[in-house]
């Protein structure tokens, strides 16, 4: 390294697990140029065939650091947004203690406030992807970042009274309005939000395990010692685990479950065609479910049978889980004080998702409804 680095013609990058990305995956170059109207890093090769020619290319670092440039402005937009968020926060807080004798009106602020808690910590998430590429000294990793499109094209937008359309409560026009700068911040869209008040979220008996007991409300999975001699039918699961009478094809909802009766559970999201029969058919253990699991004591989130593993000291009496379904998107909170992230699951989803619980000691309760909100045109 000291010969090396004594060369000014000799440039040295940090060490990369992806060499193979370094290379043209058709002439088998070095990459060296970036080809602006592309997107695209290519190799000398690469700039004289056909689909380049007469295209404006750079040197990687010249291209690299003007993707940095851009990103730093992003990044300095989301700093001012998250602080013009905390602020809205504090204010909603004030507000809340002086209407806390109207209960209904301080109940439907606190659930937004937890909403906008949530879109901060997703915008502090992306602010830290965003200082990772700036500090990154290879260009090919900087360029490539599939991510970075967006952040880039990103302008500015404010987001007016007139533009947010709500309903329930005098305050919902302040937080979804912050809601909706925040999403404007990071999808590009500049439209208002109508949010849904919350609507039952019931479980679908024909789904239900015979050794899961479900409450006449249908909002509790208990696991029972006595079979309950239910159908044989397609639909039914063979142990543990019920599904939801709805189901999501679109939007962004969340609800949430009370776990602190239950000992070893999983709760989460599939497809309908996932297996009812044998192990393939718990949540996360196959390719057409996303969830999260309590089991001798440690909590993983859990997706085609890989494992993540969650820190020990988490709280998780309450479990948010909240569907962004055209972002491909399936996030956990433990409902803490505050609200703490636990994961996102990112995927492209193929078919509607249901909810689904799984329970093997105790019960789980749904908590609430769920709650729904989309863009308006």
């Amino acid at each position: 390294m000291r010969v090396h680095s004594k060369s000014a013609e000799h440039v040295l990058s940090d060490p990369t697990t992806s060499l193979g990305s370094r290379n043209c995956s058709v002439h088998k170059k070095i990459l060296e140029y970036y080809c602006t109207e592309d997107a695209a890093c290519i190799c000398v090769t690469c700039s004289l065939a056909v689909e380049h020619r007469g295209h404006r290319v750079e040197m990687l670092d010249k291209a690299s650091e003007k993707k940095k440039e851009k990103l730093r402005n992003v990044l300095q937009k989301l700093a001012t947004k998250r602080e013009e968020t905390e602020k809205r926060v504090q204010s909603l807080q004030e507000r809340r203690r002086e209407d806390q004798e109207k209960e209904s009106v301080s109940l439907s602020v606190s659930d937004l406030i937890q909403q906008l808690e949530i879109k901060k910590d997703e915008l502090s998430r992306k602010m830290c992807h965003i200082e990772e590429l700036c500090n990154m000294s290879d260009p090919v990793t900087v360029l490539q970042e599939p991510d970075t499109g967006d952040l880039c094209d990103t302008e500015d937008r404010e987001i007016h009274d007139d533009q947010v359309h709500v309903v329930g409560c005098l305050d919902m026009g302040l937080i979804s309005g912050s809601l909706d700068t925040l999403s404007d911040i990071i999808t590009g869209i500049n439209t208002g939000i109508y949010m849904q008040g919350p609507t039952d979220i019931l479980l679908d008996v024909d789904t239900a395990a015979n050794n899961i007991h479900i409450s006449d409300d249908m909002k509790t999975a208990s696991m029972s010692m006595m079979n309950q001699n239910r159908p044989v039918i397609p639909e039914r699961f063979q142990c543990h685990q019920v599904l939801s009478t709805r189901r999501f094809s679109s939007g962004r909802h969340y609800w949430e479950v009370d776990v602190s009766e239950a000992g070893t559970w999983r709760v989460g999201m599939c497809y309908p065609s996932i297996n009812r029969r044998g192990d393939q058919s718990y949540i996360g253990y196959n390719n057409k479910s996303w969830g999260m699991r309590r089991y001798n004591n440690q909590y993983t989130v859990i997706h085609d049978r890989k494992d993540i593993r969650l820190p020990d000291n988490i709280p998780c009496d309450r479990v948010r889980i909240y569907l962004d379904y055209e972002a491909g998107q399936l996030s956990f909170y433990s409902l803490c004080d505050p609200i703490r992230h636990l994961h996102t699951f990112t995927a492209t989803y193929t078919e509607p998702l249901h909810a689904a619980l799984c329970v093997w000691v105790g019960c789980i309760k749904i908590s609430g409804g769920v709650r729904s909100w989309e863009k308006l045109p």
